[in-house]
């Protein structure tokens, strides 16, 4: 397989390995490391004959074994010459993470055409230049000199931008997702942004994928490839104003185009193109976890306004709110469980001094409605709402309910509330801390 070398490797060479304190060398030699009891690492400099406690190398040429993949770390005016002594020991794949190439100018660019002319007459794949690295969550590779290992999932987040995976990894600690793979894919002088988009189409590991993208080196290709893919595509795309056209070219050494072109490319290849970080994960997220549905939601909440915010969000986006059947207000009546002063509409306020017994009730019997399609579970914080108990009624719920959509919306920050969302997350229901955010999630899951 192409990519077997760069996602699956047994055995990898980092050159320029180094343990100087907030070096690249150092931080790539600590990530490494994490996966060595699945695979040997061998460090690379000519200078040290240890780095922090193990053996270096003076060349790549220096090692015996066979090397499935090379992570080149040096400066850029020396990459050539390891690229060629990379070429020579019969390396499987590369990774350049050094930067000041294309997106430097026009001699940048004409030492990567040469890198890339090299590479390619040997047929050996390259990620990079210019980009943070590769990781692999499920098997443990971080080849990358990302600040931390996220947790394995099933997105596969691509980027253009090396800094924003940083960020992104550093807010998905505390969430309950992961990644199937972590793609920094900078400069695209070989392996382009359409076979990142090929191999995770084909990995078994993935199941969304989650797409930073600057400019498109080969825009007719990318949505060609895009459209015949199965699984979900969200996109964020940068560098819409003009005002930003100078900053992407000196960022990676892309180009862009119109923001409108793009936005209609997305729709007509069936990428869900979003307008930030958090909706591109909002959105990641719940494809992972949750079934496609017709168009139709119910609503529960025990708090009236944020029930009519939902329903306004639901009217904008066209997302339909069946009326509660005489069925389903008959079974909410029968319950006694429910206040006498419970609003019997979609959304279903089921009022402030909620217990759990009327959560269960109310979310219940509107799932139980055969035209409502997916559920949005609200939950204001009041001194007698059970938040634990609350979650669990809904995950039990679900698993009633299999093929109807559920999302929760706990609002607040309480100990309660944060054990709560965790217990609903790590049952695949997604939480959104405002209706805004749970409203947007659950249309993309509506069929047209």
């Amino acid at each position: 397989m192409k990519y077997k070398s760069i996602f699956s490797p047994k055995n990898i060479a980092l050159i320029g390995a180094s343990d100087r304190l907030g070096s690249v060398g150092r931080g790539l030699v600590k990530n490494l490391s994490e996966g060595s009891l699945r695979r040997k690492i061998y460090l690379v400099n000519p200078f040290k004959n240890s780095i922090l406690g193990k053996k270096s190398y003076p060349n790549i040429g220096a090692i015996k074994n066979k090397i499935d993949l090379a992570i080149i770390a040096v400066p850029a005016k020396i990459v050539l010459k390891i690229a060629g002594e990379c070429i020579q020991k019969k390396v499987g794949g590369m990774i350049i993470i050094s930067a000041g190439f294309a997106e430097t100018g026009k001699d940048g660019k004409a030492m990567q055409e040469k890198i890339k002319k090299l590479i390619q007459e040997k047929n050996i794949p390259m990620v990079g230049p210019n980009c943070l690295g590769i990781i692999r969550p499920p098997s443990r590779l971080n080849a990358s000199f990302a600040p931390a290992t996220p947790k394995s999932g099933e997105i596969a987040f691509i980027s253009q931008s090396g800094a924003l995976i940083d960020s992104m990894i550093d807010m998905s600690l505390d969430e309950n997702y992961g990644f199937s793979a972590i793609i920094s894919y900078g400069n695209e002088a070989d392996l382009s942004l359409t076979d990142y988009l090929e191999w995770a189409a084909s990995d078994k590991k993935t199941k969304v994928i989650a797409l930073y993208i600057e400019g498109i080196k080969n825009g007719r290709k990318f949505f060609e490839i895009a459209k015949k893919i199965k699984k979900p595509i969200v996109a964020l795309k940068g560098g819409k104003s003009d005002l930003t056209k100078k900053t992407v070219f000196l960022h990676t050494g892309a180009l862009m185009g119109q923001k409108e072109i793009f936005s209609a490319a997305f729709q007509q290849a069936g990428i869900f193109e979003v307008n930030s970080l958090e909706e591109l994960f909002d959105t990641a997220k719940i494809l992972c976890w949750q079934p496609k549905i017709k168009n139709g939601i119910g609503v529960v909440t025990n708090g009236g306004g944020a029930g009519v915010l939902t329903a306004d969000y639901c009217q904008e986006m066209k997302i339909n709110l069946p009326l509660l059947s005489p069925l389903t207000l008959k079974s909410l009546d029968k319950s006694k469980t429910m206040h006498p002063a419970y609003s019997k509409n979609n959304p279903l306020d089921i009022i402030g001094d909620a217990l759990s017994e009327r959560y269960q009730t109310a979310i219940e019997a509107v799932l139980g409605q055969n035209n409502i399609h997916g559920l949005i579970v609200i939950q204001t914080l009041q001194i007698m709402t059970e938040p634990v108990k609350n979650a669990k009624i809904i995950i039990n719920a679900k698993k009633n309910w299999p093929k109807k959509a559920v999302v929760s919306v706990f609002m607040g920050e309480s100990q309660k509330t944060k054990k709560a969302i965790s217990l609903l997350e790590k049952n695949r229901i997604p939480n959104y801390t405002d209706p805004l955010r749970a409203v947007k999630s659950i249309k993309r899951l509506i069929i047209k």
